[in-house]
């Protein structure tokens, strides 16, 4: 199990440039990677993003990629274009102005009239970008499997806690069904003023148990348990399994807390709520 939220970082650095990589993660739906790549390496990021890939599932991911260069084989190329049609404006205000030309340290100020142009390109850097990536990458995942693994503690109490509950329930189904049996039993008589005749009161009593028994919620949660114990233990994203099985569980425990009248049952029942809740909150932190 892995968390969405983690951490790495890595510098690789060589007689001629250094690499950092750094990588964050947060909380998110999907899987979001946001670049930050120095110009130069921009041709690495379908690269970087397959590997990412590797790694995480869902999640906003902040990716930062940045080179500096310590020795540069750059050469600097003058505009000689641009150069000539300056001179020749400076030359017409001079003239009109009645001033000197501009010294030569006055060009330097033009944009554009003097660039850097390397003779290198980016592959020059490749080794330093896949190991700076990779060990930055292998730091991330032991972030995230070590916060994983904690939460995945937390989803095992959680779960040990709403199975104790539901066995809780299954051991007060017969004293739910005798509390109907009662209540009828007392109604009847009330209405009529005798006991009810077994073949009738049997029939009322089976339509009013169809009704309020809670033996299929209760059996449905039992294989809802079984199936929140396998994708626990299962090395996979199960997230998303997680929440839409949470969200089974507690449409089952709004059911039978509509049906029970017992107050011993409506408090197991919200102690698994309370469970649910509290694992839905965990759920939003893994894959």
């Amino acid at each position: 199990m892995k968390s969405m939220t983690g951490y790495g970082h890595s510098s690789f650095i060589s007689s001629d440039y250094t690499v950092e990589c750094e990588i964050k993660s947060y909380n998110n739906r999907y899987l979001d990677i946001v670049h930050n790549i120095s110009p130069g390496l921009s041709q690495y990021e379908a690269w970087v993003d397959g590997k990412i890939k590797e790694k995480a599932r869902r999640g906003r991911i902040e990716f930062s990629l940045r080179l500096h260069v310590i020795k540069s084989n750059a050469e600097l190329a003058v505009d000689e274009g641009l150069v000539m049609a300056y001179r020749e404006a400076f030359s017409k205000i001079a003239d009109l102005a009645e001033t000197p030309l501009p010294l030569i340290s006055d060009y330097a100020s033009i944009d554009g009239l003097i660039t850097a142009v390397s003779s290198s390109d980016s592959s020059a850097y490749k080794e330093g970008v896949e190991k700076s990536v990779e060990e930055a990458l292998d730091a991330f995942e032991k972030g995230k499997l070590r916060e994983g693994e904690g939460t995945r503690a937390d989803l095992e109490r959680l779960g040990n806690s709403f199975a104790s509950s539901l066995d809780g329930i299954k051991a007060r189904s017969a004293e739910l069904e005798a509390h109907y049996r009662k209540l009828l039993d007392e109604k009847y008589e009330d209405l009529t003023g005798k006991k009810a005749g077994e073949s009738d009161f049997m029939a009322e009593l089976g339509a009013i148990l169809v009704r309020y028994s809670i033996n299929e919620e209760v059996s449905r949660l039992g294989v809802h348990i079984a199936e929140y114990r396998k994708l626990l233990s299962s090395e996979e994203p199960v997230g998303k399994k997680l929440d839409f099985l949470c969200q089974e569980m507690q449409r089952e425990c709004n059911t039978i807390a509509s049906k029970s009248q017992l107050v011993e049952i409506n408090l197991l029942v919200v102690k698994m709520k309370d469970d649910v809740e509290n694992i839905r909150e965990q759920i939003r932190n893994i894959e």
